[in-house]
């Protein structure tokens, strides 16, 4: 044994040595060691292509990581006997493959050792809706807030058959228009609709949801029903089960009228069918990826939707197509049957036209499920009738000044001050929170490596530099190393967070803002968006980054469009976020408001 080998085992921790001790190889076949000697790394067989100090000269440009000439030579020296190997799982000969199913063993916790999060008990308090006459209007009923289509039902003065072939007409009259439907579920909607009303007929009421018509983002399974994640290669693609959240729903006798588009693998609102486009601007796309749900909800095309988000994906479509879009934290909702782009990112949440409609939905699909390891049990406490007064509500002073802050934001903390809620200035270190992306990137790319390595992403209709297909692709060169030091990064900022949450109840924050944005996706918060007022937009807005050959279509005179705020609340404390939110939305009453046209 070298010197210099028997001093690394030396110093090196002991799960290291036993690693060293776990890579014996074909090359150091046992009886041609002294007994008790173990193998050393960089001894395995040589495989792969041959690489050159000029390889890693060229690669170190990709990392930003120099090497000096010497340390480039001995890197390239042993490579196809050190780290070449390492790639034998997917380049062979002993290749595993791994189910789209099988979640990373590590998992992110969105709360930190020692903190609890969410509240002491279960508790769950409606409106009490008065009572209301039918609507003589079709369009009146079919914009109706899910609480009060729900009484309706419930006292028997509308049946979710009639409601049902409503949407269902809606959808085949505006969905030319919007793009927004992939598949329209009619035979097994009116089925389900049909057995709703026979069982509310015959005394057996479910709760709010029964017979209620709703949408899903076509990246949830539905048994026999196509799921095809918006894109090209997954467009017949026919799952055998549902997933836990259309379940659910099922029980709660919800009925799927239609599964939404979604910008192709979740990024954006351009699918195989084209662009999903927003009710309140025709000539713009309704922001995604949950495009479909934004549109269809805003359109009066379903009571709710599903929607997900993995860093935006809910509160971008709410914002720009004027609903109410909840993010739910981390964990509440189970993503079992679910297209996974980010094991440690993705979420699934309501997308509604009011505040208690969305809670209505979360209390229906929160819990976990053995088929998603990061679902946990949690508790949801919301009385809609509870005060707010004293609630502190933090603020960042400078982003309230700057783009993409409006006077409607501005606005929304002067309401949060008449409401006796108590504004709070909050900060946050000036870090690059933008670099936390690298792991939604790597994720993504691990996800979808089978479609990567085959060359299927060549079939998605996007192939700009922005698109999934060259970021998956540039992914696979980000370094291992970075993506550890970025995960703990991670972390430092979840105790940034713990540290603000300390100070107040929940903050308002410009909706797009792209730090907090970030920040919350990566920690797990839950994020409440809802219409606050109108703005004008003189130019059409798009997720993707500016192309000089395709400009955006101008308006003169500027477009009338609704413009949303966001709360976020502390871990598990949606019921906190909705009292502010729902005592938020009365005041600013713009949420009636309907897309011309619709």
């Amino acid at each position: 044994m070298s010197k210099s080998r028997r001093k690394f085992l030396t110093h090196a921790p002991l799960v290291l040595a036993g690693a060293a001790a776990a890579c014996r190889n074909a090359a150091q076949k046992p009886a041609e060691l002294p007994p008790g000697a173990p193998s050393a790394f960089g001894t395995a067989p040589s495989v792969g292509p041959k690489v050159s100090p000029a390889t890693f000269a060229e690669a170190e440009k990709l990392v930003q990581f120099d090497l000096s000439a010497a340390d480039r030579a001995a890197a390239a020296g042993n490579w196809s006997n050190s780290m070449a190997p390492l790639y034998e799982r997917r380049t062979g000969p002993r290749k595993v493959v791994l189910e789209p199913q099988v979640a990373p063993w590590s998992r992110w916790d969105p709360v930190l050792p020692g903190q609890k999060a969410g509240p002491e008990r279960d508790r769950f308090v409606r409106t009490k809706t008065a009572a209301a006459p039918l609507p003589s209007s079709d369009e009146d009923l079919a914009f109706a807030p899910l609480n009060q289509l729900a009484r309706w039902i419930e006292e028997r003065k509308l049946t979710s058959t009639r409601l049902t072939s409503l949407y269902l007409e809606r959808i085949e009259r505006f969905n030319p228009q919007l793009r927004c439907v992939i598949t329209l579920t009619r035979e097994q909607a009116l089925a389900q609709a049909k057995k709703a009303d026979d069982e509310i007929a015959a005394g057996h009421y479910r709760g709010a949801l029964h017979g209620i018509p709703w949408g899903a983002k076509d990246l949830v399974d539905t048994a026999g029903i196509a799921t095809t994640y918006g894109a090209e290669p997954f467009r017949n693609r026919i799952p055998g089960q549902d997933a836990a959240v259309v379940e659910r729903l099922a029980g709660a006798g919800a009925v799927l009228v239609a599964k939404l588009s979604l910008g192709a693998l979740a990024l954006n609102d351009i699918w195989f069918g084209g662009q999903t486009m927003n009710p309140w601007l025709i000539e713009e796309g309704s922001s995604g990826s949950s495009a479909g749900p934004g549109a269809a909800t805003a359109a009066g095309l379903v009571a709710f939707a599903i929607g997900s988000e993995t860093g935006g994906s809910i509160v971008s479509p709410s914002m720009r197509c004027g609903l109410t879009g909840l993010r739910p934290t981390y964990g509440r909702v189970p993503r079992t049957g679910a297209m996974t782009l980010c094991w440690s990112l993705d979420k699934l949440g309501p997308m509604t036209r009011s505040v208690e409609d969305a809670m209505l939905v979360l209390q229906a699909i929160s819990g976990p499920d053995a088929g998603d390891v990061s679902s946990v049990p949690s508790r949801l406490d919301f009385d809609a009738g509870a005060p707010v007064a004293g609630l502190r509500v933090g603020y960042f002073p400078a982003w309230m000044k700057e783009n993409p802050a409006t006077d409607v934001d501005r606005s929304a903390l002067d309401t949060v001050r008449k409401l006796g809620m108590v504004p709070v200035e909050a900060s946050i270190p000036d870090w690059p929170y933008g670099s936390l992306n690298l792991i939604l990137f790597a994720e993504g790319a691990a996800a979808f490596e089978d479609l990567t390595l085959s060359g299927g992403l060549n079939q998605l209709k996007m192939q700009v530099p922005d698109a999934w297909p060259n970021l998956f692709r540039q992914a696979r060169f980000l370094s291992a190393a970075d993506f550890v030091q970025t995960d703990r990064f991670r972390r430092k900022v979840a105790l940034e967070m713990a540290r603000v949450f300390s100070q107040v109840d929940l903050l308002l924050v410009p909706s797009l803002r792209d730090e907090m944005l970030t920040i919350t996706n990566f920690t797990g918060h839950p994020s409440l968006t809802l219409r606050a007022g109108f703005v004008e937009v003189s130019e059409a807005r798009s997720d993707w980054a500016p192309d000089p050959a395709h400009p955006l279509p101008k308006f003169s005179p500027p477009r009338r469009v609704p413009h949303g705020v966001t709360l976020i609340g502390r871990l598990f404390d949606e019921g906190t976020l909705a009292r502010a939110g729902m005592a938020l939305e009365r005041a600013f009453d713009v949420a009636a408001a309907r897309p011309p046209g619709f």
